[in-house]
């Protein structure tokens, strides 16, 4: 039997472009595959990849095909007005047989165990809840999704079969004007999580309207960061870097991740924006100032982990476990 493809975080795969199919307007989906035929590694429903193409741009895509199946993964690709090089170049230049380094699957959007579920889709924002959904229905557990966009020639999967023929609201702009997601959400109780992903002006509303809900109830998944003010934290401060045995002072406009990286140390990364995870490191002692667009409330009191592309440190003195 062959064995599946193995990846940790900071090792890359090297896979092969096996089809592109046009989902919507401005919207490609890719199969990748292993060239030797092996199996991927294994994925959960909310996982992403960071995608590395031959032009050095590297991105971050959410996996949306069924993880079941270990031939191929499958993202989708938004077009994007404008480009940072990622978009373009797949819409433009990336063909069928074409080679593209990945990452093994990273999740910080994990399906927990529900006794129902509600999912909120915005645009490409589809592409994770599509395995939730299908997850969901494996289990038997009821789920129903408000999936929106601004017109229905640019919704990616419309004709999936779980779309199609399950308890889903399909909202366009341009025909249907704007869902009151908080009438047609309530108030979850503990056990019926809300899932969304989408635009940031409408997972913004949904934390506006979470306030009131369940703690843990609203789980994100940003494509771009989360907007912060200037940082709160201190002006200078020291990071003691525990299995490096070294010490390296941050200053204001500078990240931990490139000060790190001066001193020698390699630290896995990727977006430098606080939205892909890559760069997530272990807190050993000392009080972070996250400005990160992925963990959860409970998790930043916690404080037992920070992103240290974008986080800063509250006090003058950080020790990290790297």
């Amino acid at each position: 039997m062959p064995q599946p493809v193995t990846a940790t975080q900071d090792e890359r795969l090297t896979l092969r472009v096996r089809a592109m199919r046009r989902e919507a307007q401005d919207v490609l989906s890719l199969e990748l595959e292993d060239p030797t035929g092996e199996p991927l590694p294994e994925w959960q429903p909310g996982a992403h990849i960071d995608l590395r193409f031959i032009n050095g741009v590297e991105r971050q895509y959410s996996l949306c095909s069924d993880p079941s199946d270990r031939s191929g993964w499958r993202i989708a690709v938004l077009a994007e007005s404008p480009s940072r090089g990622g978009s373009r170049y797949v819409h433009q230049s990336l063909r069928v047989g074409d080679l593209v380094t990945a990452s093994a699957p990273i999740n910080h959007f994990a399906l927990v165990p529900a006794d129902e579920y509600v999912f909120v889709a915005g645009g490409i924002g589809i592409t994770p809840i599509l395995p939730m959904i299908a997850a969901a229905e494996r289990r038997g557990i009821r789920w129903r999704l408000a999936y929106l966009g601004s017109v229905a020639e640019r919704m990616a999967f419309l004709d999936s079969p779980h779309i199609a023929g399950g308890d889903v609201v399909v909202v366009r702009g341009d025909v249907d004007g704007r869902l009151d997601l908080g009438a047609w959400i309530g108030v979850p109780s503990e056990a019926t999580p809300v899932y969304a992903c989408g635009p940031e002006r409408m997972l913004d509303a949904l934390e506006a309207l979470s306030v009131d809900w369940p703690r843990g109830a609203l789980h994100l998944e940003r494509f771009q960061p989360k907007a912060f003010g200037e940082s709160q934290g201190a002006e200078s401060f020291e990071v003691v870097a525990s299995r490096s045995d070294l010490v390296v002072t941050v200053d204001r406009g500078c990240s931990i991740l490139e000060m790190l990286e001066g001193a020698g140390i390699g630290v896995p990364s990727s977006c430098l924006e606080g939205v892909c995870g890559t760069c997530e490191t272990a807190v050993i002692e000392g009080a972070p100032e996250h400005r990160d667009s992925i963990l959860t409330p409970d998790e930043r009191e916690s404080n037992e982990t920070m992103m240290i592309c974008v986080s800063r440190s509250l006090g003058d003195r950080l020790v990290l476990d790297i």
